[in-house]
């Protein structure tokens, strides 16, 4: 089992950049397929982008292409999100997810283990 902690969200202008962090504990990140997902308030949680244990493979949400970055620390425990050019439809809280056998999932079934999230606020 791992635990996931996410970090790094705040307010923001428009335009702007975060960098979020998920950190495992209990088990090493690298055991996992690892996702972003999002939920805006009053939305449902969709999916940002998902990175494989290598960290060499990589998918996004077409809202999020070219914006944003899924990435692995070197020490394989920490997934990144890196955000650039924030716009205020990015405000939701981020969740961080994994799970041992699913690669690339799209739907939040698709995940065993959930962090507790990050906000992102984006002002305009």
């Amino acid at each position: 089992q791992v635990q996931l902690d996410e970090s790094g969200g705040g307010l923001v202008q428009a335009g702007g950049s975060l960098r979020l962090s998920c950190a495992a504990s209990g088990r090493t990140s690298s055991d996992y397929y690892m996702g972003w997902f999002r939920q805006a308030p009053g939305e449902e949680r969709e999916f940002v982008a998902a990175i494989g244990r290598s960290g060499a493979v990589r998918y996004y949400a077409d809202s999020v292409k070219g914006r944003f970055t899924i990435s692995r620390g070197n020490a394989k425990n920490t997934v990144y999100l890196q955000i650039h050019s924030l716009k205020p439809e990015d405000t939701a809280v981020y969740y961080c997810a994994a799970d041992p056998t699913r690669f690339g999932g799209r739907n939040t079934d698709d995940y065993a283990y959930w962090g507790q999230g990050t906000q992102i606020t984006v002002s305009s």
